[in-house]
C-alpha cells in the first residue's frame, strides 16, 4: 500500500521555539533560556498580573455564554484597542479594527489583505527583523525585499541606509514594515526626529506603512512609545497596524491582538474592514474571547486600569534595571568589555553583538539559550544569577 505522507519532509525547527525544545531537554539544573520573548520575574516565571487575575474573576461570576463572537470581535474590545493605539490621533471612522489571535494573527491577516486587494504591492521589511515576519509574508505569497536598518556597527540605526533603501528603491505605492517601538530584535528604536524622517520619505514614495505594535509601554511608556506611530500618521492618509496584548498585558497564552486599517475616509474604511472580514472568515472565522474581555474588563474599570498600570510600569522598570545591571556586571569582569551600548537599547530584546559561535558556546558549554543573531531577552534574566551569565558571556568573548 502506498502512503501519501511518506513523501512528507520534516521540517527544520523553528529559530526561536526550537531552542525552547532544546532548553527543556537540557538536564543542566543550571540552564537559563533568555531566547523566547517572554517575561519573566525574578524567580522565572511568567507572572500573571493582578489585574488580570481580578478580571477573570469577575467574567467567571459575570460570564453567561460561550457563543461566537462577530468576525471582527468584541465592540469594547475594539475601541479600547483604537483609543491606546491612536488616541485622538484619527477620526475613529476612519479605523477598522478587528479582534485578532494575537500579534501573529493580524499579520497574517494583513499579509493577505494586501496580497489580495493590492496585487502589485511589494513590502519592504528591515534587516534584521523578527524571524517570524519573512515567513509570515511568504506563506501569503506577498513579495518582499529588505532595507537596511541596523548599522555597520551593529550597535546603531542606519538611518541614512534605511532612508535611502526606501526612497530610491522601493517603488511608489509599495509597503514598508515598521516596528512601532522596542524594535526585534535589536531594541535598537528611532528617535522622534529620526520618525519624522522616515515620515517623510513615506509620504514622499506613498508608501503604505505596516507597523508591528507588539510592546507598548515596554519601551519608554505607553503614550511614549505611540510617538513613532502617531508622527508617522500625520504625514500618510493609510496605514495598516498590527497590535498584541501578549507582554503589556501577560497574556501570552490567550493570543490577544488586532489589526486596525486607517483609510483615507469612512466609506473606503468600511469597504476595507469588508474585505478583512473575508479573510477572516476563511481564516479562523471569529476570534476567541477569553483574552480580549480580560483587556476589556481591565479598562473598563478604573481601579484595575490603574493596578495594570503600576503592573507594567514594574515591568517595564525591571527590565531596564536588569540591562543596567548587566552593562555594569560585564564590566566589573576586568576583561574591559563594553556593552554601554546596550543602555541605549529598549524593550525586551537586546543585541549583544554575540557571533553565532559564541552563542552556540553559551549552549554547548554553559547551558545559556540565547537566538543565534546575538538577540537576548533581557525581560528573562534574573539580577541573582546576573554574575553567572556574565561570566559565561565573557568566558567565550575571550
Amino acid at each position: 500500500m502506498t502512503h501519501r505522507f511518506s513523501v512528507v519532509q520534516t521540517a527544520p525547527p523553528d529559530s526561536i521555539l526550537g531552542l525552547t525544545e532544546a532548553f527543556n531537554a537540557d538536564p543542566n539544573p543550571d540552564k537559563m533560556n533568555l531566547s523566547v520573548g517572554v517575561y519573566k520575574d525574578e524567580s522565572g516565571k511568567t507572572p500573571v498580573l493582578k489585574s488580570v487575575k481580578e478580571a477573570e474573576k469577575r467574567l467567571i461570576d459575570s460570564e453567561t455564554s460561550k457563543g461566537y463572537l462577530s468576525i471582527d470581535g468584541m465592540v469594547e474590545y475594539r475601541e479600547d484597542v483604537r483609543r491606546m493605539v491612536f488616541g485622538d490621533a484619527i477620526a475613529g471612522e476612519r479605523v477598522a479594527v478587528l479582534q485578532a489571535p494575537g500579534g501573529t494573527g493580524a499579520l497574517r491577516v494583513a499579509a493577505d489583505f494586501m496580497r489580495t486587494q493590492l496585487p502589485d504591492l511589494r513590502i519592504w521589511i528591515p534587516t534584521p527583523t523578527w524571524a517570524n515576519h519573512p515567513a509570515i509574508f511568504s506563506a501569503a505569497e506577498l513579495p518582499t525585499s529588505t532595507y537596511r536598518y541596523l548599522g555597520a556597527d551593529r550597535t546603531s540605526l542606519d538611518l541614512p541606509g534605511m532612508l535611502e533603501d526606501l526612497r530610491e528603491n522601493a517603488a511608489t505605492g509599495d509597503a514598508v514594515l515598521l516596528h512601532g517601538c522596542c524594535h526585534n530584535p535589536t531594541g535598537i528604536d528611532p528617535s522622534e526626529d529620526d520618525w519624522k524622517q522616515i515620515a517623510k520619505v513615506i509620504a514622499d514614495k506613498q508608501l503604505l506603512p505596516l507597523i508591528d505594535f507588539a510592546y507598548q509601554g515596554f519601551g519608554d511608556g505607553l503614550e511614549q512609545d505611540a510617538v513613532g506611530l502617531r508622527t508617522v500618521l500625520e504625514q500618510v492618509d493609510e496605514a495598516i497596524v498590527c497590535t498584541s496584548f501578549s507582554k503589556n498585558f501577560g497574556l501570552y497564552s490567550e493570543r490577544v491582538g488586532a489589526i486596525s486599517l486607517v483609510a483615507a475616509d469612512a466609506g473606503e474604511c468600511e469597504a476595507a474592514r469588508s474585505q478583512l472580514k473575508r479573510i477572516v472568515r476563511t481564516n479562523y472565522s471569529n476570534p476567541p474571547r477569553h483574552g480580549g474581555a480580560i483587556v476589556a474588563t481591565i479598562l473598563a474599570d478604573e481601579s484595575l486600569t490603574a493596578l495594570w498600570k503600576e503592573e507594567l510600569e514594574a515591568m517595564r522598570t525591571r527590565i531596564t534595571a536588569l540591562r543596567e545591571s548587566f552593562v555594569q556586571t560585564m564590566e566589573s569582569t576586568g576583561k574591559g568589555y563594553d556593552f554601554s551600548f546596550l543602555l541605549r537599547q529598549k524593550g525586551m530584546f537586546s543585541f549583544s553583538g554575540l557571533t553565532p559561535m559564541q552563542v552556540d558556546e553559551l549552549k554547548s558549554r554553559h547551558s545559556i539559550y540565547i537566538v543565534g543573531s546575538g538577540r537576548i531577552n533581557v525581560a528573562g534574566m534574573s539580577e541573582s544569577r546576573m554574575q553567572t551569565l556574565c561570566d559565561a558571556v565573557a568566558s567565550v568573548m575571550s
